[in-house]
């Protein structure tokens, strides 16, 4: 099993594989696209320079992207008392710089953590979650999205976040270019451009149902991480699970989240569907069952 720096190193790595994977992928489904549309080669230079450009912005501005989708404003210390003393605690506990703190209003149950790194992260957390848990649950929440902030995840999932979102974007460019057709994909005689023109179609439909699973898949994993992680700096389990059988027991969907950022958060906030069972059908949960995580919790 990984330790904690091992954790964060293997994070660092993927969050730059991620950046390097996009450029790559948005490069390739271009060429594929000029050639068999017939356009000149330099409009791969152009989606190259553009997808890199993409990959800088998000890496920087991640959070506040995050941020503007989701409606947050910044907590108050006076307001939001026990959300804010509970940060500073745990920011001291955990040895990082204390994150910026959002607040959501909404009566939905949950919390996510954004940002790029330690130095310039993010905590959100709904006026529900903040009315419904003791200090005690809302130390295993904090406690948790720091593991996210100390683990790296934060920047791993806020990239995937805006990577998968370009992908999308990108793909519904090309389908609708496709409506058109280009100069190559009406030459019936090029046998080249013509099956060219049938791999974009198809890159262009399973790209963003592709991206989106690999989105889900980290997801999952890091839950469990930084549940266990959470745990470790609160040294009391039972919070966590305790919020988490809260925040489950809600059943009202969290109106500022969507499919791009749902990920995110602590628990599923669309609240769309049950857990699924069974391989192929977890494939596609945003989290792994809150049931098998609190059973992690309790059993240690």
């Amino acid at each position: 099993m990984q330790n904690v720096f091992e954790l964060v190193d293997a994070n660092k790595r993927k969050s730059s594989l991620v950046v390097a994977g996009f450029i790559v992928f948005v490069a390739l489904v271009s060429w594929v696209f000029a050639v068999a549309y017939g356009y000149d080669l330099s409009f791969v230079g152009i989606a190259f320079i553009f997808s890199g450009l993409v990959s800088y912005v998000s890496f920087y501005n991640s959070d506040k992207i995050i941020l503007s989708l989701s409606g947050a404003r910044p907590a108050d210390r006076q307001k939001d008392f026990n959300f804010y003393t509970v940060a500073q605690n745990l920011s001291m506990a955990a040895r990082i710089p204390m994150p910026k703190l959002y607040v959501i209003d909404d009566t939905a149950l949950n919390a996510f953590a954004t940002g790029r790194d330690p130095q310039h992260a993010v905590v959100v957390a709904t006026t529900g979650l903040l009315t419904a848990l003791n200090r005690t649950e809302l130390e295993g929440v904090v406690a948790h999205e720091f593991s996210h902030i100390q683990n790296y995840d934060i920047r791993l999932m806020s990239l995937v976040t805006v990577m998968v979102g370009m992908i999308t974007l990108l793909a519904d460019m090309f389908l609708r270019m496709s409506r058109f057709g280009g100069r190559r994909s009406r030459d019936t005689d090029n046998q080249l451009g013509t099956l060219l023109f049938v791999v974009g179609i198809i890159l262009a439909l399973l790209s963003p149902f592709i991206a989106g699973l690999i989105k889900l898949a980290i997801s999952r994993r890091r839950e469990f991480l930084a549940d266990a992680s959470g745990a470790k700096l609160t040294r009391y389990p039972e919070g966590l699970a305790r919020a988490l059988e809260k925040i489950s027991a809600d059943q009202e969907p969290l109106e500022a989240a969507n499919k791009a950022t749902a990920h995110l958060y602590i628990a599923n906030p669309l609240k769309n569907h049950h857990d699924s069972i069974g391989w192929f059908a977890g494939m596609f949960n945003t989290h792994p069952p809150v049931a098998e995580r609190i059973a992690a919790l309790r059993s240690r």
